[in-house]
């Protein structure tokens, strides 16, 4: 990677080489789907980024906002990417707090009693005593 710079990059490019997406084709894909914004104004792939800008991009339900510190044309090891921008704190707080949702309802998920408590797939007792269950959960609905 070569050292990060002050020159204005395609705003596609930049997301690769800052690693916030995994390939350019993804990064061009999420401009192109309306999920970058550049200073609050949705963007088209070409556009250029400069250090200064604040870029919000969303993915899923988590939404990161970095401000732009440096630009740079190819994609490098991870402890320069980092330092092509600073993620605002709202970002990280947001990020923190979906992690840590998604762990609680993992850890009620494993909590949650289940056929398949013993591990690996249902027997045939299992199965037919579901199917037996489910019978009459239709009937008393029906």
């Amino acid at each position: 990677m070569q050292q990060p710079s002050s020159e204005p990059v395609r705003v596609d490019k930049w997301l690769w080489a800052a690693r916030l997406v995994k390939t350019r084709q993804l990064g061009a894909e999420a401009v192109k789907g309306g999920r970058v914004h550049i200073n609050g104004r949705g963007v088209k792939p070409s556009k250029d980024v400069g250090p200064g800008d604040r870029l919000e991009l969303s993915s899923g339900p988590v939404k990161v906002t970095v401000v732009v510190k440096a630009t740079a044309e190819r994609r490098g090891p991870a402890a320069l990417a980092q330092l092509l921008y600073d993620e605002t704190a709202e970002s990280k707080a947001g990020r923190e707090a979906y992690a840590e949702q998604r762990r609680l309802e993992a850890q009620a998920m494993a909590q949650a009693p289940s056929y398949y408590d013993r591990g690996g797939r249902p027997t045939k007792r299992d199965r037919r005593r579901f199917e037996t269950e489910r019978d009459k959960r239709r009937d008393r609905k029906g």
